[in-house]
């Protein structure tokens, strides 16, 4: 009884997860699904194709199941090289076709192959395989809010501001924006990172591992719109004082004065989201930050980022499902509902940079096969960011879920958190956890 309850749960979450897709798309024209506004971002087609091609590939393939093109093994292939060639990524806005419609009918036809694959297998080859579903139900949710950043993006190149829904819009109730304050911790040896006990878990969020933290404190929320709009007037754009060499090069280079999508006239801000030009709410998390952006706010507010290791330390026996996510149909940040909480927002609203570069922890082994490219090959010249944000579904994160891009991203839903050290001194009279 309980391997048939345990393979129906796994068949709903499968159509579940793969249903979640294909809402996401449902406001977009055909034409808004071939979009794609720079080599960093992918068509909503694409991302639809590509984690259908996840389960074509990886699991009926290897079981002799015929594919329903061959040419799509081609075209939808992302990076896996074992697999073998692909079309060049900065070129999937060129794919007119397969159309939308052909996209739909290959996603149609491998959910009833997996179906089939899911019902059929005998208890002990479901077990055995479970694990690989959930890594690509996970892979397709990581792909439901790629397919909101990147549209995001691309409708923002138009010059009329189009939103991605209308319901998206409703104007927020600003309210007044806390003070900066912070939560103390102890320093000492402790653990971090995933023993794989709690379920599903991505490769590079273990091995558990100790680690050695010095006292120190964390803002008890994100930096605020009016945060960024203080740095902004301050004149924070063009202070080389307050910015790593290379961001501040960053700066010039690409005359920016403001964060992405935020926009400020005359002493007005506005700020794009999915439901359109919509007045910033001060109060709000600041969203759509750089790396370079958010050091250098929080060093403008007096403090830095925080390493992965602090955020992971805060954020334990916090409720990973307790925030501002995608469910909530919000679709932008907003200010904390809960304002005598100790440390809020630790989950949803915005993804939160860490100063910790993205790398193995002690004794991480990629998997083999293709399945290994997954994680372990990106492990260079990037940052971790911790949290999820107002665009990830419910559920998909957790303390030790480690999200990664290069420091001059700037599309993504990505805010910060201000940390602070702490010496002896400082430690009292201050509360700590």
């Amino acid at each position: 009884m309980k391997s048939q309850l345990d393979r129906e749960a796994l068949v709903a979450r499968f159509h579940s997860v793969r249903g979640a897709t294909e809402a996401l798309a449902a406001p977009l024209s055909p034409e808004d699904q071939l979009l794609q506004s720079m080599p960093s971002a992918s068509p909503t087609k694409w991302h639809r194709a590509h984690t259908t091609w996840f389960f074509e590939e990886f699991f009926l393939a290897p079981r002799g199941v015929q594919a329903f093109d061959p040419s799509y093994r081609f075209l939808f292939n992302s990076y896996y090289e074992a697999v073998g060639p692909r079309h060049p990524r900065p070129a999937r806005g060129m794919l007119s076709r397969p159309s939308c419609d052909e996209v739909a009918a290959y996603r149609r036809a491998i959910d009833g192959r997996m179906h089939e694959l899911l019902g059929s297998l005998a208890p002990p080859e479901l077990e055995a395989l479970a694990p690989l579903v959930e890594l690509g139900l996970a892979h397709e949710e990581q792909h439901q809010e790629l397919l909101l950043t990147d549209i995001q993006h691309a409708l923002y190149q138009n010059p009329t501001r189009p939103a991605y829904r209308r319901a998206a819009a409703e104007a927020p109730r600003p309210s007044p924006t806390s003070e900066l304050a912070f939560e103390a911790f102890e320093g000492g040896l402790g653990s971090m990172g995933s023993d794989g006990s709690e379920g599903f878990v991505f490769d590079n969020e273990g091995p558990r591992h100790q680690v050695f933290l010095e006292p120190f404190e964390l803002a008890r929320r994100p930096i605020s719109f009016g945060e960024v709009l203080a740095f902004i007037e301050a004149g924070g754009y063009r202070e080389p004082s307050l910015w790593l060499a290379e961001g501040y090069d960053f700066v010039r280079a690409n005359g920016l004065s403001a964060p992405l999508y935020l926009e400020v006239d005359a002493g007005a801000a506005r700020v794009f989201t999915l439901g359109g030009l919509v007045d910033v709410d001060e109060s709000a998390p600041a969203s759509c930050l750089s790396y370079y952006e958010a050091d250098a706010v929080a060093r403008f507010l007096g403090g830095r980022l925080p390493t992965e290791a602090e955020w992971e330390r805060c954020a334990m026996g916090s409720p990973a499902t307790e925030g501002n996510f995608r469910e909530s149909g919000h679709l932008r940040t907003k200010p904390s509902s809960a304002p005598d909480v100790r440390v809020v927002q630790l989950y949803g609203d915005v993804w939160e940079w860490t100063c910790s570069a993205y790398s193995a922890y002690p004794g991480f082994r990629a998997a083999s096969g293709a399945v290994g490219e997954y994680n372990g090959k990106f492990m260079v010249n990037q940052l971790v960011l911790r949290g999820g944000s107002c665009f990830t579904p419910r559920g998909h994160v957790r303390a030790s879920y480690r999200n990664f891009w290069h420091p001059d991203t700037r599309f993504q839903m990505a805010g910060a958190r201000v940390a602070r050290s702490l010496g002896r001194a400082d430690q009292e009279g201050r509360p700590t956890r």
